[in-house]
């Protein structure tokens, strides 16, 4: 079904995620998590609210913000049902499987409490970076955290006809919504998490009421970030909004799109409730944690590329360590045939949908391109990456080589190869051939 912030949070609470993995997040907002058991239809499930930790209601975040929203005001998340929908897997070959069936960032039952959605300070895209890169999060949790606000910014910037840089976000600005992305990210990280698939998301029916009117659903954001995702999108089966842009954007960046559950031999399961009620079905979200079948791990992608007839030695030479600093993923230089016979050059770079812009901007930047071509290729297969420190044995002298160590999603190992550069500085300290050095280094794992 559909899927929201809070649904998400309760969903991997009851998988085995750790609480306590949220506390980043209560240490830098005025935000509680509030989490709870409820019965929906006879199902046992979690619900958690993000209430307000501050006497005054509208008071400002620990962290200052200021500008206007431009944001749809698209922060509620309804869903319903309780098929499968979200899968993600351990380094040990774990999978975790989340079926979106229904929810929204309501709370159930904390009546004392103020929920923090509706209040708090609106903000600029650049002021929610800031936030989340000032809570001291683990690199991969802030990585991803800081990857879903710019799917969210993108698609406001894309709705809205402006910028990134001059987005400004309402709901998905607050406290509660970055309190959603934050905790999310640090839920799946608590669970060691390395795949996460999901069946077609609906997305409800009839209209939502926004900060700018009222509008069909899916709302405009909504629409956005599906054309980004690799999940599918479809309509109904009920008349309420069952995919917020919170939610389509934290799967638009985690989840690959199944058409049914993969083979998976379940360990555990949990729901999450969401604040409707419906007569027909429960208002919950499933998730599903197993061991899944070994594999290449997906990874989605976008390709840039750009014709260059002018470009230096030197600016070729410098351009992958720039791009790469952008957040560019590879880079490719390639010797071309430009008009009139001319030689250039064809830079091809894969990066992240997300990083695409800001990695177009530094191409242009660097070569003075007018014009940066951009191929939805949509995603690749990767094998899951490990960097160990081998110990090699020269003349009575240990040396380290890095070398990396390719498995698939069961650690089933298929290519093991030394790290170029440390070889190289062992040979010219010991005189001895790189290869010899890497294939020491490679036996010693």
């Amino acid at each position: 079904m559909g899927a929201s912030g809070d649904m998400l949070l309760a969903a991997l609470l009851a998988a085995g995620a750790d609480r306590d993995a949220l506390a980043p997040v209560e240490a830098a907002l005025p935000v509680r998590y509030e989490v709870s058991e409820t019965i929906e239809h006879g199902i046992g499930a979690t619900s958690v609210a993000v209430v307000l930790t501050d006497d005054e209601v509208d008071g400002p975040s620990k962290v200052p913000a200021q500008g206007h929203s431009h944001d749809e005001g698209e922060g509620h998340s309804h869903s319903h049902g309780d098929g499968e929908g979200h899968s993600h897997s351990h380094g040990d070959g774990h999978d975790h499987a989340h079926s979106d069936h229904s929810h929204e960032d309501h709370d159930h039952s904390h009546s004392h409490d103020t929920p923090a959605e509706g209040h708090g300070p609106s903000r600029s895209y650049d002021e929610v970076r800031a936030i989340v890169e000032e809570m001291d999060l683990p690199t991969d949790v802030e990585r991803d955290a800081l990857a879903i606000f710019d799917i969210l910014g993108a698609a406001e910037a894309s709705v809205h006809d402006t910028t990134l840089d001059e987005m400004h976000f309402h709901e998905v600005g607050a406290d509660d919504a970055i309190a959603d992305v934050v905790g999310a990210c640090l839920l799946l990280d608590d669970l060691a998490v390395e795949r996460v698939v999901t069946t077609p998301l609906s997305a409800g029916g009839g209209t939502v009421a926004m900060s700018h009117g009222t509008y069909p659903v899916p709302g405009p954001a909504v629409v956005e970030i599906a054309q980004r995702a690799d999940w599918s999108l479809s309509g109904g089966p009920v008349e309420a909004e069952l995919l917020t842009p919170t939610g389509a954007a934290i799967l638009a960046h985690v989840a690959d799109g199944v058409d049914a559950l993969p083979e998976i031999a379940v360990e555990t399961s949990g729901y999450g409730a969401g604040g409707y009620d419906f007569e027909d079905r429960p208002n919950v979200l499933r998730a599903i944690v197993g061991d899944g079948s070994g594999g290449l791990r997906r990874d989605e992608i976008t390709v840039l590329e750009t014709n260059l007839d002018d470009a230096t030695p030197e600016v070729l030479g410098g351009l992958q360590e720039r791009l790469h600093g952008a957040g560019a993923r590879d880079v490719s230089i390639l010797p071309a045939t430009m008009k009139k016979s001319r030689p250039g050059h064809l830079v091809k770079v894969i990066c992240k949908p997300e990083d695409s812009q800001r990695v177009a901007r530094r191409l242009a930047e660097e070569t003075g391109t007018l014009g940066v071509r951009e191929h939805g290729a949509g995603h690749r297969w990767i094998a899951q990456r490990e960097i160990v420190t081998a110990s090699i044995e020269i003349d009575g002298e240990c040396y380290a080589v890095d070398v990396k160590i390719a498995s698939d999603t069961d650690g089933q190992v298929f290519d093991v190869s030394g790290e170029y550069d440390d070889a190289a500085a062992v040979a010219d300290e010991t005189g001895r051939p790189v290869r010899e050095v890497l294939r020491r280094a490679e036996n010693a794992i």
